[in-house]
């Protein structure tokens, strides 16, 4: 658990919140191709990957994290019409979190861009547990197997945890009686997805000179 509420901000500070002391997280770094292609579709990937590719976040559940200033600039966009949520402040196009479709499946991945000064990640989160989907990165990335797994398990049963108990309805990007998410996503078209993978040398043609 945290020391105490840890702020949460977009780069210009329109929208803010605070991540509870009550939540449990873990500090993992994702080399998956689809957040490498939503940070150059969000146009932000110089801010939020790092030289291998990788996004910062920090895994917990939906229940932990509100919004006090600036709902309004909240934005979600998805990568295809069954992806993940992707949850941003239209305000700056600063990354804020991921979520799921189904609002039962409580997981929460805060983006590093909306949490302040790494030494003060470092400090609330600990280091970095866990590179996952390594299979993507622009270069090595040292990882452990068993320190994935464990990570995951941990993960897997917080949200089960919470689908049981019927705290996943506690949600700002989900209202409590309905599946549908307070904003409605933005989902790209093929042109647009396409540009971005190709922008993050994941489409046909892209050579590494498009990588970072």
């Amino acid at each position: 658990m945290l020391g105490a509420d840890y702020p949460i901000q977009c780069r210009c500070g329109r929208l803010r919140g605070t991540l509870s002391r009550a939540a449990r997280t873990i500090r993992l770094s994702c080399y998956c191709r689809d957040c490498q292609t939503y940070a150059h579709a969000l146009g932000d990937a110089g801010r939020m990957l790092d030289a291998q590719g990788g996004t910062e976040v920090v895994a917990t559940l939906q229940q932990y994290l509100s919004f006090s200033a600036g709902r309004e600039a909240l934005a979600c966009l998805s990568l295809s019409p069954r992806g993940t949520l992707r949850w941003y402040a239209a305000c700056c196009n600063t990354a804020i979190a991921n979520t799921a479709r189904d609002p039962k499946l409580s997981y929460l991945g805060i983006v590093h861009t909306c949490l302040g000064e790494p030494s003060a990640r470092a400090a609330a989160f600990g280091p970095p547990r866990a590179p996952v989907n390594t299979k993507h990165a622009y270069g090595k990335v040292t990882t452990n197997a068993w320190s994935v797994l464990h990570s995951i398990v941990r993960i897997v049963a917080r949200v089960l945890r919470a689908r049981l108990d019927g705290s996943w309805r506690r949600s700002p990007f989900f209202p409590p009686d309905s599946a549908a998410p307070v904003v409605a996503p933005r989902v790209l078209n093929r042109e647009e997805r396409e540009r971005a993978r190709r922008a993050a040398g994941h489409a046909p043609g892209a050579g590494a000179a498009t990588r970072r």
